[in-house]
């Protein structure tokens, strides 16, 4: 007898559909109709479960804050007695595989941001769902040393992210530095910032 894999949820087909369409056609592609089409659903099916576009954008950011966990993979962040080189190894490995095989989540989380950025209901919603990788980094960064841990936060956040854009959709798009780049300049930070 074989083990099938469960079927997504309508909720999670829905939602996933609406984040390749945010990667390929932009929020403007971004329809209740497009979504119903793509995912071979019948029409109106996706605004039975998402009304508004705001609750469609707020299922995809749910569903894209569990899909970047697992890229993240936050349970697989080092003890921090293992000290920066550990660190760097995690993050550079979750950095690289936002650049690789999750490309297209990384470019649709850069298309909610700038969303957000225009809707503040959705930034309130998109912020809360990044906070749990931010919290869990700044402890980390607490656990080693860090005597300004907000602030080194940032710089690390704010570093991924540049080499994320800059990777995905900057002006180095046809460039996927190698995860043992990623990782030099991530210990380079962590150096400085940490006196390792």
């Amino acid at each position: 007898m074989s083990v099938r894999a469960a079927s997504p949820s309508r909720s999670d087909l829905v939602a996933d559909t609406a984040l390749a369409l945010l990667a390929e056609r932009g929020m403007r592609g971004l329809t209740h109709r497009a979504v119903d089409e793509a995912a071979g659903l019948p029409q109106g099916s996706t605004s039975n479960l998402a009304r508004t576009r705001q609750a469609l954008l707020e299922l995809a950011v749910r569903r894209l804050a569990d899909r970047e966990a697992r890229v993240l993979a936050l349970h697989e962040m080092p003890d921090p007695r293992g000290g920066t080189g550990s660190l760097a190894d995690a993050l550079a490995l979750a950095a690289h595989r936002a650049l690789t095989r999750n490309r297209e989540l990384t470019l649709a989380r850069y298309e909610l941001a700038l969303e957000a950025t225009r809707r503040p209901e959705l930034r309130a919603y998109f912020d809360a769902t990044g906070a749990r990788f931010r919290e869990q980094l700044t402890a980390l960064v607490t656990g080693m040393g860090s005597t300004d841990p907000a602030r080194h936060t940032l710089s690390l956040v704010a570093w991924a992210d540049g080499l994320m854009f800059s990777c995905v959709a900057g002006s180095f798009g046809a460039e996927v530095p190698s995860l043992e780049e990623v990782r030099a300049g991530l210990r380079e930070l962590l150096d400085g910032m940490l006196g390792a």
